[in-house]
């Protein structure tokens, strides 16, 4: 059935061509591209009964609508004959309603014109015209062809998205390269490898795991260091990881609908089911045409693996496998070399000859029987930090550019002085354009009030209530451009010197700035450590910067959680100190000593050792 035109006022007509344009100019997606973009264009035109946006070719080379105006629910089925003649003929297309191509002034008009990007065709847009003079369809094609030049610009930067999209998966592959070899031993190239992955494809978690007796054994969880593989995490990948090496192919979980049917992931599901995965992906690393590990992916949230993330990742199992099989293959025998040097070095002290080897030993045992009987004084050290009682953050107010820099780390300011300026000359054009806008809105309340029209007035009302809220905003942000110091203190961090003219984003951090007057020490004791830690304790603090200056500090507070970093687990633990140095500055860093009580030296030496032998016997132990 042929529509009629939809018949528009003027005030209509224009604050709907104003709503397209603003979802065009806002455009997130394809979809809501293309259906301003047609909106836009029927508007322009004009006599526009209908109009409709085919893209493609699918699969199956057939083409889609898009876009349809003036609602999705039209139906526009008797334009199908003019777009079928533009996407065959590749040309502009003006069809009369009965297919004739000559349609008269007093017959509507079909328009069918192509969507060509570098002569390949994606698409076509059709209209459905009113009666009228040959002019106008004339137009109307002038018009098609020049606004065909957004959607052109359109898929070539979709086309531009997918070419950078490959460029980065190659990258990615890579960089998992490069951090494989840059390890010397297999479980650090392969920890360096899952924390890359994870990192790069947005996983909760990636695991690898070598072969072993028929089975694989998992090496390597990203973001930890160590790990039971008894415990049920490690037990569940693993169980996963030998489905894969059965079965000798990818997994993914949940799986397509193409490997529904063909390849079962029952330990994949247990794995997902367990520890709330939304997605499982599993591929074998393969040495020699045969596979040697595999490699686990699980994300908690998101969307599952495409086709294009396990193809990827196919690729990265067969590049790795090679890599991590040959550091495995150097590795082999360090036991066996172990235990030949320890009978060598027992030969040498019980067999005959090497006296001096002899009184070195003989040496070594006196001393250590002496430091047995002697006691010294226990403390344990750890990485220190000066921190400000009070540290706050300088960020950025809005989106824009940096115009000036007055400061930067270590410099004294004074409470209100001016850190940075950010470029607010948009902004001040924005402020008289406003102003502008307003006084024309003023003008024209005034014209309504003359000429007593309600409407007009309580719509001009309005436009001038908008205008003043965005006035507002605009003055609220030329007022926060300039960066001031909330209090006395010292620039922790931040130095804008070397980025004027560069833009910063909305909630980036500047500047930090501390009080001159009021510190904190802050310990990063290790996690063998912390149980001998107490509050009240007593300990000393030396600087990097003040290397000839030990400065007394008292243990103030312990915070009872640990945080990982560089591969260790620490607590942080504040103190104080008793009398710093006005040499003292936020940020610098140095070395700590907590006073724990007396103990024997002996032990003092050998305790960290020992309590590693204990962990590790209990590891293996039955």
């Amino acid at each position: 059935m042929i529509g009629t035109a939809p018949i528009y006022s003027l005030a209509e007509g224009a604050h709907a061509e104003a709503a397209a344009w603003a979802s065009f100019s806002a455009a997130r997606d394809t979809p809501e591209f293309c259906r301003s973009w047609l909106a836009i264009v029927c508007l322009q035109i004009g006599r526009v009964g209908g109009g409709l946006l085919l893209l493609g070719p699918d699969a199956d080379g057939a083409y889609a609508p898009a876009a349809v105006w003036p609602h999705a629910a039209r139906d526009l089925q008797y334009l199908s004959r003019a777009a079928e003649r533009a996407l065959n003929e590749r040309r502009g297309i003006v069809l009369g309603p009965d297919g004739s191509a000559a349609p008269t002034p007093d017959q509507r008009a079909h328009i069918g014109y192509p969507i060509e990007v570098a002569g390949v065709l994606h698409g076509a847009v059709v209209l459905d015209m009113a009666p009228g003079p040959e002019a106008a369809l004339q137009r109307a094609l002038r018009l098609l062809h020049w606004s065909s030049a957004w959607l052109v610009d359109q898929f070539r930067k979709r086309a531009l998205e997918e070419r950078d999209a490959r460029l980065e998966r190659v990258a990615l592959a890579m960089d998992l390269f490069a951090a494989a070899i840059q390890e010397r031993r297999a479980v650090p190239s392969a920890l360096a490898v899952a924390n890359e992955l994870a990192a790069r494809l947005a996983c909760d978690r990636v695991s690898i795991g070598f072969e072993k007796a028929d089975s694989i054994e998992v090496k390597a969880i990203s973001h930890t260091a160590t790990f039971d593989p008894k415990m049920k995490l490690a037990r569940l990948i693993g169980e996963a990881m030998d489905e894969v090496f059965d079965l000798d192919t990818a997994i993914t979980y949940p799986a397509p609908e193409a490997q529904q049917e063909e390849v079962g992931a029952i330990a994949h599901a247990e794995l997902a089911r367990e520890f709330h995965d939304v997605a499982v992906c599993s591929v074998p690393l393969l040495e020699d045409g045969r596979a040697s590990g595999v490699l686990t992916l699980e994300r908690g949230t998101g969307e599952p693996f495409d086709g294009e993330t396990v193809a990827l990742l196919k690729t990265v199992g067969a590049m790795l496998g090679p890599v991590l099989g040959l550091k495995r293959d150097n590795e082999r025998g360090i036991a066996a070399r172990g235990v030949m040097t320890l009978r060598g070095g027992a030969q040498t002290l019980v067999g005959p000859g090497h006296p001096g080897a002899k009184l070195i030993a003989l040496a070594v045992v006196t001393l250590l029987v002496l430091c047995s009987l002697v006691s010294g004084t226990y403390r344990i050290d750890a990485k220190t930090v000066v921190e400000g009682a009070v540290q706050r953050v300088i960020a950025a107010p809005f989106d824009g550019y940096i115009l000036q820099s007055s400061v930067r780390a270590g410099d004294t300011v004074k409470r209100g002085a001016v850190l940075a300026r950010l470029d607010d000359s948009d902004l001040k054009l924005e402020q008289e354009r406003l102003k502008f806008e307003r006084e024309q809105l003023l003008g024209k309340e005034r014209q309504a009030l003359a000429a007593k029209d309600r409407a007009a007035m309580m719509v001009t009302d309005a436009q001038i209530a908008q205008a003043n809220a965005a006035l507002a905003l605009v003055n609220e942000r030329l007022a926060r451009a300039r960066l001031v110091a909330p209090f006395n203190g010292v620039v922790v961090s931040g130095d804008l010197s070397q980025l004027l003219g560069t833009p910063v984003q909305q909630g980036k951090v500047l500047f930090q700035v501390a009080p001159l007057d009021a510190y904190r020490v802050i310990l990063e004791v290790d996690e063998r450590d912390i149980a001998d830690v107490a509050v009240g304790q007593h300990g000393e603090l030396t600087l990097s910067g003040m290397p000839n200056r030990h400065m007394r500090f008292v243990v103030r507070q312990v915070t009872p959680v640990s945080t990982t970093e560089d591969g260790r687990n620490f607590f942080r633990v504040e103190a104080h100190l008793d009398s710093p140095s006005a040499r003292i500055r936020p940020g610098m860093e140095g070395v700590g000593k907590i006073i724990v009580g007396s103990r024997n030296l002996v032990w003092i030496w050998t305790h960290s050792l020992v309590d590693w032998l204990r962990l590790f016997v209990w590891k293996w132990a039955p």
